[in-house]
C-alpha cells in the first residue's frame, strides 16, 4: 500500500508519425505497466470528445439516446442465455468514463446475477459489484524478452505462470495461451497446468481455440466440464450467443465483453465518426531488447520482423488463418 500511495507515473512521449500518433512511457516495469489502462482510455475519450464538441444539446441527447437504446436490446436479447456468466471488459476502448458506468449499471439492472463484475475497479466500487479480470500478454513478452538463450525463451511463458502462481498462493489461475500460440503452448506445457481453473480465448478463431483447450484438458486427464473458457475477443451480442450454444455442458462458460459493450456507436454519426477501431498498448522492449507477441492471428502480430521469424521458429509456429481486427 505505500508503494501505490508513492506511486508517480513515468514521463510519456507523444510524437506524430506517417499521420499516426505513437505514444510511448518508459521506466521500471511496476511503474510504466500502470500506464496502459489511462493511457488508452484517454485517447479514446479525447476522440469521443473531439466528434461530439460541435454537437447542440438535442443532437446529443438523440445521439446518446440511440447508443442506449441499441446496447438494452442486446442486452435484452442475452437475458434468454439461462446460464450466461458474462462481466465488463471494455475499460480500455471506452467511448467514456460515464458512459461506461452506464453501461455497467444497464447490465445489473438488466441481467442480473448473469453479469458477474467489471475489469474497472472503480466502477466496481462505486456500483457494489465484483472487480473482475485475468492477466495479459505482457508478462510473457517480457519474459521472454529477457531469455538469454532460445531454449530460455521456449522455457519464459511458462515460467512466468510459475512465478505467478506462487504469486498469488494458487489463486487466479487463468492461462492467457495466445502470446505466441495456443496449440504450440498447449503442446509443450509443463502437466500442473493443466490443473489450473481455466482459459481465456483472445484471438484467432474462438470456437478452434476452445475446442484446442478441450482436446488438451482431456489429453492430460482433465475433465473439461470442470474447466472455465472466457471468450474475450471482438465479442457482440450473435458471437456470445454462438459460443454459449457451442460449448455450454462441455465447459463452464464466461465472456469478457469489450468494445462492443463500451463503446458501440456504429451508424449512429456520419462517415463512422464514432466508430470504434483497434487501439493496444504494449510492451516494445525490455532492457533494450524487443519485445515479441505472435497471436493466432497474424494481423496481431508485433515486433520486429526478424525477431518475429526467430519466435516462429522456437515456438514452432505454422501456418496462421488472417483475420481482420476491428476492436
Amino acid at each position: 500500500m505505500e508503494w501505490f500511495e508513492n506511486l508517480r507515473l513515468a514521463d510519456y512521449h507523444l510524437e506524430k508519425r506517417d499521420g499516426q500518433y505513437e505514444l510511448t512511457f518508459e521506466g521500471s516495469w511496476p511503474e510504466v505497466m500502470m500506464w496502459e489502462i489511462p493511457a488508452l482510455a484517454v485517447l479514446m475519450e479525447l476522440r469521443g470528445r473531439a466528434v461530439t464538441k460541435h454537437m447542440g444539446r438535442f443532437e446529443l441527447q438523440v445521439l446518446y439516446a440511440r447508443a442506449m437504446t441499441k446496447l438494452w436490446e442486446k442486452i435484452e436479447s442475452l437475458r434468454s442465455i439461462e446460464g450466461l456468466r458474462i462481466a465488463d471488459f471494455g475499460t480500455r476502448r471506452r467511448h467514456s468514463y460515464l458512459w461506461q458506468d452506464w453501461c455497467v449499471q444497464a447490465m445489473v439492472e438488466g441481467l442480473g446475477n448473469k453479469f458477474i463484475g467489471t475489469s474497472n475497479c472503480l466502477i466496481a466500487m462505486k456500483r457494489d459489484i465484483e472487480a473482475i479480470g485475468t492477466n495479459a500478454h505482457e508478462l510473457p513478452m517480457v519474459y521472454s524478452a529477457l531469455a538469454e538463450t532460445d531454449t530460455d525463451l521456449a522455457r519464459a511463458p511458462y515460467q512466468v505462470l510459475a512465478d505467478w502462481h506462487e504469486e498469488h498462493d494458487g489463486n487466479l489461475r487463468i492461462i492467457l495461451p495466445d502470446t505466441y500460440g495456443t496449440k504450440g503452448f498447449l503442446d509443450n506445457a509443463p502437466d500442473w497446468l493443466a490443473g489450473w481453473t481455466g482459459i481465456r480465448i483472445d484471438s484467432g478463431d474462438p470456437a478452434t481455440g476452445a475446442e484446442i483447450a478441450i482436446d488438451w484438458w482431456k489429453s492430460r486427464g482433465e475433465d473439461p466440464k470442470q474447466k472455465l473458457v472466457i471468450f474475450s475477443d471482438g465479442l457482440d451480442s450473435a458471437e456470445i450467443h454462438k459460443l454459449y450454444a457451442q460449448f455450454a455442458g462441455r465447459v463452464k462458460v464466461s465472456f469478457g465483453w469489450g468494445t462492443n459493450l463500451t463503446n458501440d456507436f456504429r451508424g449512429l454519426v456520419p462517415n463512422g465518426g464514432l466508430d470504434a477501431f483497434s487501439l493496444v498498448c504494449k510492451a516494445v522492449s525490455a532492457n533494450g531488447r524487443p519485445t515479441v507477441k505472435l497471436s493466432d492471428n497474424p494481423n496481431k502480430a508485433m515486433g520486429p520482423k526478424d525477431e518475429i521469424e526467430r519466435y516462429k521458429r522456437v515456438f514452432n509456429v505454422g501456418q496462421q488463418r488472417a483475420i481482420d481486427v476491428t476492436v
